[in-house]
């Protein structure tokens, strides 16, 4: 099974899909997206598999979100990717492309049903278990 993650290694969430992919067995194509972020066109396509709005794909926790105004509901789509392709940290992670799917696997449980072999049990870092039976 080809998977692939967009990951940022700072993110305890996107830490956890990423261990819950390996411990299915799967050694996934890993973009850090900070280092390498997806074309403007890789995003669109992305957007559109995960079948969400533009906006949906926003992160704001941590990111120049406020800053940039981008809470004004009048821009545009295009707008929008203008920001997140001139500022990454504004793409919300991680999001998981397997060919069962993309999600954006917030929270890292959302993994689970694009697994092939989905591991049972898994303890995320902070301690809460996950029971994927």
């Amino acid at each position: 099974m080809s998977v692939t993650i967009y990951h940022n290694p700072a993110c305890g969430t996107s830490r956890n899909t990423l261990a819950m992919i390996r411990q299915s067995g799967v050694e996934p194509d890993v973009i850090e997206y900070l280092k390498t972020p997806p074309s403007r066109e890789r995003l669109k396509e992305l957007i559109a598999a995960l079948g969400i709005p533009v906006r949906a794909l926003l992160r704001e926790k941590g990111t120049p979100y406020k800053e940039l105004g981008l809470d004004d509901p009048k821009l545009t789509d295009d707008e929008l990717l203008d920001a997140m392709m001139a500022h990454p940290i504004l793409i919300n992670r991680p999001i998981v492309v397997t060919p069962k799917g993309t999600r954006l696997c917030r929270p890292s449980e959302a993994v689970i049903d694009l697994l092939d072999h989905p591991v049972g049990r898994f303890v995320k870092e902070d301690g809460e278990v996950v029971d994927a039976r």
